[in-house]
C-alpha cells in the first residue's frame, strides 16, 4: 500500500503511531511466551515490561488529553517496570487498549487543535509538541521490542521493513504504488 499523502500532522501522527504499534506488533508475534518476558541482563527490560510501561504511559498521557495533566495521580510509573501481565493475551489486551487509549484521543482532533496548551508533569505543552513527545517516546519503545525479538529469534527472524538485499525491489515497489516504508 503506498504512503498516504497529507499535509495534515494529525493525520500523518496517527500514521506514525499506527505504524510503530504495527512494527512492534509484528516482532512480538515472532517470539514464544516466555520470551516476551526474556531480559538480557539486569539493567535491560524486557518486552513484556516495556509493553506494561507503554501502556501505562499511554493511558496517562492521552486520558482526557486536552483536560488534564498528562501525568495522571493515579499513575504508577514505577510499578510499570515490575510484574508485567502473566501471559500473552492479557499483555496483548495491555497493549491495544493502550494504544486504543491514544488513538480515541488523536483522531477527532484537528490542526486547529495544535496551538493548544496540555500539560505534562505540570509544563505546559502545545498539543504538537505533546504529540511529538510521544512519538519519540514511543518509537524508541517500539525499537527496543523489535531489537529483542530480533535478537531472540536470530535466524527465525522474518524481515518487518525491507530485507537486507531487498533494496531495489523495495524501491521498485514504491514506485509502482504497490509498498510503503509505512
Amino acid at each position: 500500500m503506498a504512503l498516504q499523502f497529507t499535509t495534515s500532522y494529525i493525520e500523518d501522527s496517527l500514521s506514525l503511531f499506527r505504524y510503530y504499534k504495527k512494527l512492534a506488533g509484528g516482532a512480538m508475534a515472532q517470539v514464544t511466551d516466555e520470551q516476551l518476558n526474556f531480559v538480557l541482563d539486569k539493567e535491560m527490560n524486557s518486552i513484556a515490561v516495556i509493553v506494561k510501561h507503554m501502556a501505562g504511559n499511554m493511558q496517562s498521557r492521552f486520558t482526557d488529553f486536552l483536560t488534564t495533566d498528562g501525568e495522571k495521580p493515579t499513575r504508577d510509573r514505577d510499578g510499570e517496570f515490575r510484574d508485567p501481565p502473566a501471559g500473552r493475551d492479557a499483555l496483548m489486551t495491555l497493549w491495544d487498549d493502550g494504544w486504543n487509549c491514544v488513538f480515541t484521543a488523536l483522531e477527532p482532533l484537528t490542526d486547529a487543535d495544535l496551538t493548544r496548551t496540555i500539560t505534562i508533569r505540570g509544563e505546559p505543552h502545545s498539543v504538537m509538541q505533546a504529540i511529538n513527545r510521544q512519538v519519540a517516546h514511543y518509537a524508541y519503545h517500539c525499537g527496543q521490542i523489535v531489537f529483542l525479538a530480533k535478537h531472540l529469534q536470530a535466524d527465525k527472524w522474518e524481515c518487518l521493513s525491507v530485507p537486507r538485499g531487498g533494496s531495489a525491489g523495495f524501491n521498485q515497489r514504491v514506485l509502482s504504488g504497490d509498498a510503503s516504508q509505512r
